[in-house]
This record gives structure tokens, C-alpha cells and sequence, in this order.
């Protein structure tokens, strides 16, 4: 499994000549409302096995959680299922809101 630091991600989002990620937030609902990186697709964790067939298997998928542990979890999981471009977005958003986007609320 790859990983990604939140800067990184930041920075391949801001290059307009990159392909971006599908951005995969596996949190819960109340979560996502909280804070969430723009763009993301909302699919709780234990939503995901039975909503697998909503990704791209040939995408690039970054999986977000809220510290990074639940990400890893899925993308794991996307790997067993065949998915081979699957990233863990380190940290979560908490890093994402501590390195990139100060202005983002944290809980």
C-alpha cells in the first residue's frame, strides 16, 4: 500500500497537469459535515463492502479517515479486491488541517 503525506496531496490536487485521485472518505456521516477535504466521495467504512462497485478499479484512489487508521483499513481492503492504485492519505484530515488548510475545523 502507498502512502501519502497531506502536503503531497495538496500539491499533486494543485498540479492542473496530474490526473487527480478519486478521493475516498471512508468517515461517518456526522464527520464529513464536521470537516472534509473538497471533492471527496462519502462512503463510510462499513458502507464500503457493499458499495465497492461505485469505484473505479483502474482509478487512483486516496482513502481518508480521520487520523489515517480507518483509511488503511479500507485501502487494504480495495487492495484484496483488486484494486492496485490505492493510496493512505498519512495523518487524515487532521494533518490535512494542520499542514495544508489551517483554517479547517478539527475535533
Amino acid at each position: 500500500m502507498q502512502h501519502i503525506t497531506a502536503p503531497e496531496l495538496a500539491s499533486w490536487l494543485a498540479d492542473k497537469e496530474k490526473n487527480p485521485p478519486v478521493l475516498l472518505d471512508v468517515r461517518e456521516p456526522w464527520e464529513h459535515e464536521t470537516c472534509h477535504i473538497s471533492g471527496v466521495m462519502l462512503m463510510p467504512m462499513q458502507s464500503v463492502p457493499e458499495r465497492i462497485s461505485e469505484l473505479d478499479q483502474d482509478a487512483t484512489i486516496v482513502c481518508v479517515c480521520h487520523h489515517g487508521g480507518r483509511s488503511m483499513q479500507v485501502a487494504s481492503f480495495l487492495e484484496r479486491n483488486g484494486f492496485a492504485n490505492v493510496i493512505n492519505l498519512t495523518g487524515g484530515v487532521h494533518a490535512w488541517a494542520q499542514e495544508v488548510d489551517t483554517a479547517m475545523p478539527t475535533y
